[in-house]
């Protein structure tokens, strides 16, 4: 029988995967219980040979554990490429394949990832993907909801192809060494795990999208459209391009108004009509600018020396305005502030009188308008207070881009030093976050918004529980239990039954924690039944990479948690079924390769 602390242990487990699949009460509030419950149990009941304090240290050392430090330093590192729009020209390449077919998109984005994690950490791999596909799904792409579970999937499954894919990894083949068999080359259960994959890849490119919702939230409104005047630059690759090149330039989201013949010339403003992400790329394909370049250039410098985020945000012009009656040049916003109005959003009844061929003239501003204003916070407000505007929601960082090639190449050192063994990752990436602070990617200010506050409890809880469930013999008790029930069953059964084992460990517990009692199980149930080491420590290396089931599981489920919006059931309903077509077709695997 177990002790009481080891049962304790399990009923705590049970109990809180029952609260996370319930899915009555906020995953944050049940991990804080699982922490609470932890540290009053081993306070009042301490462990064998520990103090009461001792459990109140264990209870809450995942808040300090590197774990989460370096699940946090990961974020940051996300955000700051985000930020600093680092990854659009991927984002674009992507963008470009998943308008040719979305399920092509996937299946090259998913490839990509699976080649990288079979020699990279996954953690940096998925960290690099993961802004990617945020970015390509507020373009029309696939939601988040329904990539970044599959993404996690291949990334992982790619990890699990060499000894280098994941620390994990190293950590099984070591101990396997001090037991005595001999060390597993980096490549020798490639083949294996190749195979298994080609098995594995189509449910997850195919069904598991199918099997999660959508986390878009719908916009019952049509988006406004802004009328803006591109004016072209001098140094601009469209000066001397013909208009009908210019139009099929043009993103389709963005349509253009005035004549269409004759050659650009510097300085020429364009009347061109849009949404605001449609102005956005139209100003990044055209090389362009809607507003006064010397007014933007003036924000621009300002920002630079204050260190400060420029803002665009939506304004409604009001009863009360002064600008009501004058047009957009004749309002004077650019000398008596220090914005710039991009572009403008008539009620239907203006709108329609552009449409078509466009006027030749500017508007008059009139009560209801919607003005597309870009410029510092402060400056901002006191331009919408003076001049009687109304803010509306949508508020937005502009990229900081010239900072885009920095937080790269931060982002592509804390990868690399990782990758090549010279840093462990949570050196590497704590390192690139405060790289990220003092370059200014990312301002410390706003870290609050890289981070989430559900997946930081729930990492510390996790951390909490994985070492009750080992300091409290529970993983001994399972593993001494389980070689009992395997003298009669086939090889291929028994190396089932390993990796399910170990992966229920590494599902509910950790990865070390599953590498470290499940290797020396394996080695001792090959010595009672006269199997060969090599298969059995095999499926306990792959039992702990199927971690999938549960977003505890592994730093990267509680990585994708929050920007998929996902609930504990979403691993459950999509892991287990990836987690049986694993096991099955390893074990068959494994046989067949070693001929047991």
């Amino acid at each position: 029988m177990p002790s009481f602390h080891a049962l304790a242990a399990l009923v705590v487990t049970i109990a809180m995967f029952i609260g996370f699949a319930r899915g009555k009460m906020p995953i944050e509030i049940i991990s804080l219980l699982t922490i609470a419950v932890i540290a009053v149990g081993l306070y009042f009941f301490p462990l064998p040979g520990h103090q009461p304090t001792d459990g109140l240290q264990l209870a809450f050392s995942g808040f300090g554990h590197y774990a989460l430090i370096t699940i946090c330093a990961l974020m940051i590192l996300g955000r700051g490429l985000v930020v600093t729009g680092a990854l659009d020209p991927a984002a674009r390449f992507l963008e470009r394949v998943f308008r040719m077919n979305l399920q092509l998109g996937l299946l090259v984005s998913l490839v990509i990832t699976f080649v990288l994690s079979m020699f990279v950490n996954n953690t940096p791999v998925l960290v690099l993907m993961l802004p990617i596909f945020a970015a390509l799904a507020s373009r029309g792409a696939l939601p988040s909801s329904k990539t970044l579970i599959p993404l996690n999937a291949a990334s992982l499954l790619g990890g699990v192809s060499t000894t280098i894919g994941t620390s994990t990894n190293i950590l099984v083949v070591s101990i396997a060494a001090d037991l005595g068999m001999r060390e597993i080359g980096v490549f020798d259960f490639t083949p294996i795990v190749l195979l298994a994959a080609l098995v594995a890849l189509p449910y997850v490119w195919l069904v598991m999208p199918r099997l999660l919702g959508d986390n878009r939230t719908k916009d019952l409104k049509e988006a406004r459209r802004f009328e803006a005047r591109l004016r072209i630059r001098e140094e601009s690759e469209l000066v001397g391009m013909d208009l009908e090149e210019l139009i099929a330039k043009l993103p389709k989201d963005v349509r253009f108004h005035g004549t269409k013949e004759g050659k650009l010339k510097a300085q020429q403003r364009l009347l061109v009509t849009g949404t605001h992400d449609g102005l956005e790329d139209a100003m990044r394909i055209l090389k362009g600018e809607a507003a006064p370049i010397w007014v933007l250039d003036r924000i621009r410098r300002t920002a630079d020396e204050t260190r400060e985020d420029i803002l665009v945000v939506e304004m409604t012009v009001t009863a009360d305005s002064r600008l009501i009656n004058r047009t957009l040049p004749g309002s004077g916003i650019a000398d008596h502030y220090q914005v710039a109005v991009l572009g403008i959003h008539h009620p239907p009844r203006v709108l329609g009188q552009y449409e078509g061929e466009g006027p030749g003239g500017d508007h008059r501003i009139t009560e209801g308008d919607v003005l597309l204003v870009m410029g510092l916070e402060d400056d901002l407000r006191k331009f919408s207070s003076s001049d009687s505007l109304l803010v509306l929601e949508g508020m937005r960082e502009v990229p900081r881009r010239s900072k885009a090639v920095l937080a790269g190449a931060i982002m592509g050192g804390a990868v690399i030093t990782a990758a090549i063994g010279l840093f462990p990752i949570a050196i590497a990436s704590l390192a690139g976050a405060i790289l990220m602070f003092v370059t200014g990617c990312v301002k410390f200010d706003r870290v609050g918004r890289a981070l989430s506050a559900q997946v930081i409890v729930l990492v510390a809880a996790s951390i909490a529980l994985g070492r009750v469930i080992d300091d409290s013999g529970a993983a001994d008790w399972l593993g001494q239990t389980l070689s009992l029930g395997l003298v009669h069953l086939a090889p291929a059964a028994v190396l089932a039954a390993v990796m399910i084992f170990v992966t229920f460990l590494t599902n509910f517990a950790s990865n070390a924690t599953a590498a470290t009692v499940g290797t020396p199980i394996a080695f001792s149930i090959a010595n009672q039944l006269g199997l060969p080491a090599e298969p059995l420590v095999l499926a306990v290396l792959f039992g702990c990479n199927l971690c999938y089931a549960t977003p505890i599981a592994y730093q990267t489920n509680m990585l994708i948690m929050s920007e998929g919006n996902y609930q504990f059931g979403d691993y459950v309903r999509t892991g287990v079924p990836l987690v049986l077509i694993m096991v099955v077709t390893l074990s068959i695997a494994l046989v067949v390769s070693y001929g047991i």
